[in-house]
């Protein structure tokens, strides 16, 4: 058994209890709530490994329980959300959310994703292990470090998540180069590029300016380039 901790926020006590099943048979400690506020005051209380939080709740919805939860950490969230439109995934993801699964799902699906996400955050809290050399970049006064897996903007640390550090990092490994969103996709996520993943790249990209204090109609260093991709120049 391991001494990972996962949040179930879902007003839907089936779907909350039926989670709880399928992630405890994995070894993982469960905090289980239908009450979002309840929730994250347990949060405050004690922070967990992960989170995977309804979006539709009554008195607080799933948008707000992540943005509350993102004032003050980085650990993976997951949003469930039962209308599977756009809008919904992209002001999920805009908010800070890491990814999101459409009601109704596959028990094992919801498994399948916490286990990338906490492998991918592991991955990038692992810190310097003696690398005496760390790839980094530095331009402008932006600052990231692939091996201490740390940000800076004009000295300012970047609270980033693994995803948008890792989109960070590519943009500026290929700098001068333009990435398309299905490159930036594959690479970043590892998975097959879709017409609707264009939507979660934007978002992250929007979150990342956000992060960086950019200005949406002239960023400075996350640049659009209209019908063809992204760059850093």
């Amino acid at each position: 058994m391991n001494n990972e901790t996962i949040l179930i926020v879902d007003d839907e006590k089936e779907i909350a209890d039926l989670l709880e099943v399928y992630l405890k048979n994995e070894g993982y400690i469960i905090r289980k709530f239908y009450d979002p506020v309840q929730a994250l005051d347990s949060v405050l209380a004690e922070p967990v490994s992960l989170a995977v939080l309804d979006v539709m709740m009554p008195g607080m919805d799933g948008f707000t329980l992540c943005r509350r939860i993102r004032e003050k950490y980085l650990f993976p969230v997951i949003m469930l959300t039962a209308k599977g439109e756009d809008m919904d995934k992209i002001q999920g993801l805009t908010l800070g959310a890491d990814d999101y699964i459409t009601k109704p799902f596959n028990p094992l699906e919801v498994v399948a994703r916490v286990k990338t996400q906490l492998r991918r955050y592991k991955q990038y809290n692992a810190g310097v292990n003696g690398t005496p050399e760390p790839e980094a970049y530095d331009h402008n006064g932006l600052y990231i470090c692939q091996d201490s897996h740390k940000c800076t903007l004009n000295g300012e640390t970047l609270a980033l998540t693994p995803f948008e550090f890792d989109i960070l990092w590519y943009l500026c490994k290929n700098h001068g180069r333009v990435i398309s969103a299905e490159e930036l996709f594959e690479t970043v996520w590892g998975e097959k590029f879709l017409e609707s993943n264009n939507n979660t790249v934007m978002a992250h990209i929007a979150r990342l300016r956000e992060k960086m204090h950019e200005p949406a109609r002239k960023p400075r260093y996350i640049k659009t380039v209209w019908g063809v991709g992204y760059t850093i120049e």
